[in-house]
């Protein structure tokens, strides 16, 4: 990450609607005539996750994480989407002795999490996106909601990170390919104490994004986190492509440790990332 903002953040209380239904606009301001709802997952419905719109991720995937990712572990319940993580012992059936892999040289698997995304079913190029959601910031936890974009190699084809959380620091990150050809980061960070630490994450939030031709704008009860112009963005590779004048797709999921998560020290398990909504919509 290349930037950080330290201090006080200022914090805002949002109040929402018990009920859950399209016509819940939390997170519009003065501006809902101007976009019309072209998606959403509400989670109403007891078990799976719907499968015409989330595939999941599986096994070792990324960053040397702790988490084996498994799809029992997302499931729906009392109207919300629940990414759960455990503590559990099994063989690692991709193990293999003196592999340099990280993802082969485990020999058991030590937590289970699940990741889900909308790559090949829903896509969308532009457009205001809503989360309401209630993240743990336990030790070692890694919630995010991201997206990535349809075409190209990472990080060539763009990251958004419109909510991620690790080691005490809600972040907003938007990310292309730098000249070095590594991700180059247009990053903020928060702590989460002067947000109001446990007190603030034990609520629901909602995190938003405003992406259009100009700019991409994230925020999380309506406080803008971060607002980077989209001719920032072109990759650095020389080929002049921006990643962000593409479709991208969504992802959930609850990271454990790795690269960025830190130790789990005493987190308690099972822990869980609950959603109540994902929506998208678009200007009319």
């Amino acid at each position: 990450m290349n930037k950080a903002i330290t201090g006080v953040f200022a914090f805002l209380t949002v109040s929402f609607c018990a009920c859950k239904t399209t016509h819940d606009v939390a997170g519009f301001g003065t501006d809902i005539d101007r976009y019309k709802l072209v998606w959403a997952d509400e989670f109403n419905k007891d078990g799976k996750p719907d499968t015409t719109a989330w595939r999941y991720e599986k096994g070792f995937v990324r960053n040397e994480e702790a988490q084996w990712y498994q799809e029992e572990n997302a499931f729906c319940k009392n109207g919300l989407l629940v990414i759960e993580a455990r503590k559990e012992s099994k063989p690692n059936p991709r193990y293999e002795a003196g592999s340099k892999d990280w993802r082969r040289s485990r020999q058991t698997i030590d937590y289970t999490s699940s990741s889900i995304n909308t790559a090949g079913k829903h896509s969308w190029q532009y457009g205001r996106f809503l989360m309401r959601a209630r993240i743990d910031i336990s030790s070692g936890l890694w919630p995010a909601w991201w997206t990535l974009g349809v075409s190209g190699r990472w990080p060539a084809n763009g990251e958004i990170d419109i909510m991620e959380y690790y080691k005490g620091k809600l972040l907003a990150n938007i990310a292309c390919i730098g000249a070095n050809r590594k991700a180059e980061w247009y990053s903020n960070r928060f702590p989460i104490d002067s947000m109001g630490g446990q007190k603030w994450a034990s609520g629901f939030h909602v995190w938003r994004m405003d992406w259009d031709e100009e700019a991409i704008a994230l925020y999380v009860d309506d406080v803008l986190l971060n607002k980077t112009e989209l001719s920032k963005l072109v990759n650095k590779d020389g080929s002049g492509i921006n990643p962000f004048k593409q479709p991208h797709y969504m992802l959930l999921d609850l990271a454990l440790g790795g690269m960025n998560g830190g130790d789990l020290g005493d987190t308690k398990f099972p822990n869980r990332f609950e959603i109540d909504y994902v929506r998208v919509y678009q200007k009319n």
